[in-house]
């Protein structure tokens, strides 16, 4: 990754990234972005990742209905996160939804945005691991081209309040 973060140059002002998928803890991640954005007067990026297996093209017309239906999903979610970050601390975040894969997808973004200043993830605190994209993104964080921030997922309203 070669593009310069400009952030905090002026005209431009910090964001954070944050990935909304079907964990039970994106929540977290988004209360915690939002009370970030809303104290520093930054904005909100969420970013809805489709994983699209694929297609055989004897099936096209499946695939297609299944790329619909996902995009209904995606669109879906993004309205139930955007609605949480706008409660919170009445923003209005950026939606983006990417397909492909999830590494992949969030750089470009991430490329794409010379505004994003961090990532956002939030953990499961549960037995079966923190969760598929912080799962795979064990190995690429030392690389990462921002700095990323894991919040823990059983940590309450008032507790992240406290350290955002």
């Amino acid at each position: 990754m070669t593009t310069q973060r400009r952030s905090f140059e002026t005209g431009h002002k910090p964001k954070c990234l944050v990935i909304v998928d079907d964990t039970a803890e994106w929540d977290r991640a988004v209360y915690y972005a939002s009370r970030w954005a809303i104290r520093i007067g930054g904005g909100v990026v969420m970013l809805r990742i489709i994983e699209i297996e694929d297609q055989n093209q004897q099936w096209l017309g499946v695939a297609d209905i299944m790329r619909a239906e996902a995009q209904e999903e995606a669109n879906a979610a993004l309205d139930r996160a955007a609605g949480r970050a706008n409660g919170i601390a009445a923003i209005t975040p950026e939606r983006v939804i990417r397909e492909g894969d999830p590494t992949e997808q969030m750089l470009d973004v991430i490329d794409q945005d010379v505004d994003i200043a961090m990532l956002v993830l939030a953990a499961n605190p549960g037995p079966e691991g923190p969760g598929p994209i912080i799962t795979m993104m064990a190995n690429a964080v030392g690389s990462f081209p921002i700095p990323v921030v894991i919040v823990p997922g059983d940590l309450s309203d008032v507790e992240i309040d406290a350290l955002s």
